[in-house]
């Protein structure tokens, strides 16, 4: 008896410390499944457009090289609304990278007179700095030419410019673009036809299908820079397809026409380009384009 009783004591010893050892596993997981983990919140997709690119290349015509803003027919890139350093202009380079930053990582590939069908090969060397951001101004010289039928075809005109975006997109598929439209030139000639002086530099050949005998205001006339300001509304119909048609691609809204220069914004000696002022007026839409939410429309 008294042995059984040991034993007895001795099996129940070793079923409590099983029971135990159970409980105690299951107490620190054990096979059962262990909680579940905190579910890790998916990274947020690359937006397509970024509003604070680290790069700058600027592309166009003679507004994007300053011409006129800061003497007389000569270029002025340090006042480019695009790239400039001027403080007075503030550019679209220095409000998004920084005075320093900009000297080093801006560049303007534009050139005065150039029209649409140089866009490609500016884009090309634009392209071998392999910029965040890409600036395009063109169109005017497309219209201001001697005679309206001299005029770029609207045909031609897209067909340059897509040209000029696919071979970016091949080069750089996720540079950006910003787009601005083409100035209203006849509101510039109506701004500057009644200074004396700016009609002498006027018969130097600027623009002369717009502003070529300036004093005209026969119907002869009236339909001439009629039919040059529809056609600046069709390249900027262009401009706005085209570019639609890119996801990182941003036009201005039409903001560049819209806008009302006015004497002070334009050059003292030529009354067409754009003065120190005018630059900056231009490097405040293009600002804003680019670091908007959303497109502007």
């Amino acid at each position: 008896m008294r042995k059984r009783g040991h034993r007895s004591r001795g099996v129940l010893a070793v079923a409590a410390a099983a029971v135990l050892g159970v409980a105690g596993c299951d107490a620190v997981g054990g096979d059962a499944a262990a909680p579940p983990e905190s579910a890790k919140p998916s990274p947020k997709p690359t937006p397509l457009w970024d509003r604070s690119p680290h790069s700058v290349a600027a592309v166009g015509d003679s507004i994007t090289r300053g011409f006129d803003a800061c003497d007389v027919l000569s270029d002025c890139p340090q006042a480019s609304w695009a790239t400039g350093s001027s403080p007075e202009v503030d550019s679209l380079a220095v409000r998004l990278l920084g005075r320093a930053k900009a000297a080093e990582r801006s560049w303007n590939h534009a050139v005065t007179g150039a029209r649409m069908a140089d866009l490609p090969g500016q884009i090309a060397q634009a392209v071998r700095r392999k910029p965040q951001l890409v600036t395009v101004m063109i169109g005017a010289n497309d219209a201001c030419r001697a005679t309206p039928s001299a005029m770029t075809p609207v045909s031609e005109f897209r067909a340059d410019f897509q040209d000029a975006l696919r071979s970016l997109r091949k080069a750089l598929p996720e540079a950006q673009v910003f787009v601005a439209s083409v100035p209203d030139l006849k509101r510039l000639w109506s701004q500057g036809r009644n200074n004396s002086l700016s009609k002498q530099v006027w018969q130097l050949g600027i623009c002369p299908s717009m502003l070529g005998d300036a004093d005209a205001l026969d119907s002869k006339a009236t339909l001439r820079r009629d039919t040059v300001r529809q056609r600046v509304e069709d390249y900027n119909k262009v401009l706005r397809e085209v570019c639609s048609a890119d996801e990182r691609c941003r036009h201005d809204g039409g903001a560049v026409y819209d806008y009302r220069f006015g004497v002070a914004q334009l050059s003292r000696w030529d009354y067409f380009h754009p003065s120190v002022d005018g630059q900056a007026r231009l490097a405040e839409i293009a600002y804003r384009a680019v670091t908007a939410e959303k497109p502007l429309t």
